[in-house]
């Protein structure tokens, strides 16, 4: 497919890029690298900052409507742990609790019983890929590996590619890889392009979430670049960290790329999704990356196939926001447990 090439805005939002009505999703199928493409993207950090610092001011939402947004931000959950000391049971109290997210007599006081919320999905290091997928065997929710050495990603390629290939082949149905961040810092597009390119092949037919560890790529067109690339080397969803670092997901940073996304969608006619994690754990923060996307890529983009909170103690708060607003009283976290 030819690519028309186009400058960037980096100011006001411009229109939303807007499917056709019940168009089907496509796979991103990936395209060549377009190196002028990628020296084109230019980012102003300054007017990306404004944009981002009026979401949270001007958006808020109360009562049901509130209820809501909270609703469907657990819809939009890879419910995650990545611990060191994680065990075989700690997966599976974690997979209980996504069978059952809230609990429920607060779904009975919603009246919500017959939407059947549950996450997104569950994401695990491989080792917990095969408990994860029996203890959610029944529920279609899928399991989500994280992989290529992560969250440091810097294991030989063959390493990589066969942690992919043991993830998938124990069932995980979507994979979060992770860059090598030099690459992204001495300009070596080619080098992440045919990684990424690798990378998806290993993974067939499940799902890739390319991880760009945004607090060490030290400038937002470096995140820009490295998003455009991965999406030409055929990611389904790019995601700002892998919660490691030491500056995670943060809306300027999102905002720059969902630029991209809808710079991508409007070259190529491909959706892609985005992936916010690490640092995310309130509610109204969460409220504020949904109102985030619905301006920029409209209320299309908020499903699960296209966008995703990476979160393990975000669902405690919307829970204790969810039982205060049918009681007025605020728990206590370990009302809510997680594992």
């Amino acid at each position: 497919m030819a690519l028309r090439i186009v400058d960037q805005p980096t100011g006001k939002p411009a229109p939303k890029a807007q499917p056709a009505p019940d168009a089907p999703h496509q796979r991103n199928p990936g395209f060549p690298l377009d190196l002028d493409w990628v020296g084109r993207v230019r980012m102003n950090r300054s007017a990306l900052e404004r944009r981002a610092g009026s979401i949270g001011s001007r958006r808020s939402v109360k009562k049901e409507w509130q209820a809501a947004w909270l609703l469907k931000a657990i819809t939009l959950m890879d419910l995650t742990t990545l611990n060191s000391d994680d065990t075989a049971g700690r997966v599976e109290r974690l997979c209980a609790k996504a069978r059952h997210p809230l609990r429920s007599d607060i779904v009975a006081g919603l009246g919500v019983e017959d939407l059947n919320i549950r996450p997104a999905a569950v994401c695990v290091y491989h080792s917990f890929v095969a408990t994860a997928v029996k203890a959610l065997e029944g529920t279609n929710i899928p399991v989500a590996a994280v992989s290529t050495a992560f969250p440091h990603g810097l294991a030989p390629l063959d390493t990589k590619l066969r942690e992919i290939e043991a993830s998938v082949a124990d069932g995980a149905k979507e994979i979060d890889i992770v860059i090598e961040r030099h690459m992204v810092l001495n300009g070596d597009w080619q080098a992440l392009y045919d990684q990424i390119r690798a990378f998806r092949q290993a993974c067939g037919d499940a799902h890739i979430k390319t991880i760009l560890g945004t607090g060490e790529l030290a400038t937002l067109n470096n995140v820009a670049k490295a998003s455009l690339v991965c999406m030409l080397a055929g990611a389904d969803f790019i995601k700002t960290s892998t919660g490691k670092e030491k500056v995670n997901a943060n809306l300027p940073t999102s905002l720059a790329m969902i630029r991209m996304i809808r710079w991508f969608h409007e070259e190529t006619g491909i959706e892609i999704g985005y992936k916010p994690a690490g640092g995310i754990a309130s509610a109204k923060l969460a409220t504020d990356y949904l109102a985030l996307m619905k301006e920029e890529l409209g209320t299309h983009w908020l499903q699960p196939h296209l966008f995703r909170f990476g979160a393990s103690s975000l669902l405690t708060d919307i829970e204790r926001q969810l039982e205060h607003g049918l009681t007025g009283h605020y728990a206590a976290d370990y009302r809510m447990p997680m594992v």
